[in-house]
């Protein structure tokens, strides 16, 4: 009887005792700002790695990343890289379309470029900071950031 006790409290201390969390999937809130091509196109690829995984995922893009979301977005965003030749940008829009991916850029962005959302690609829009930091402190929320 008391290992029994024992080895539910240590299942549920590690996050393994209850159906709820199992019905509810673990979700990422991927952040980037890095201006770098290949960090930019890492951050996609582990996101979509996560996707597959079973995570439901949302991406806020900031500074130099926010590029990235641009209908007229710059070459190191859309030129593809080895070894699969994938881009950054074509990548986002791949999880976007097919896997469902919210993709936001921070609401200073668009302000800080002196522009509004009719540069964003379709479906980009600009995060709500409340909501957003709503959502990064959520239960069973893994921040990643680059």
């Amino acid at each position: 009887m008391r290992f029994s006790k024992l080895f539910a409290a240590t299942a549920l201390a590690l996050g393994l005792g209850t159906a709820a969390q199992a019905d509810e999937p673990n979700k990422l809130i991927t952040i980037l700002t890095a201006a770098e091509p290949q960090t930019q196109l890492m951050a996609m690829v582990l996101t979509m790695n996560a996707i597959d995984a079973g995570a439901k995922a949302e991406m806020l893009l900031c500074g130099p990343a926010g590029d990235i979301a641009l209908k007229d977005a710059p070459a190191s965003a859309t030129t593809g890289q080895p070894p699969k030749d994938a881009s950054p940008q074509g990548l986002m829009q791949m999880m976007m379309a097919q896997k469902g991916l919210k993709v936001q850029v921070c609401a200073i962005y668009l302000p800080g470029k002196g522009t509004d959302a009719s540069v964003l690609l379709d479906g980009v829009t600009a995060a709500a900071p409340d909501a957003m930091g709503a959502a990064i402190v959520a239960d069973d929320t893994t921040v990643m950031s680059f």
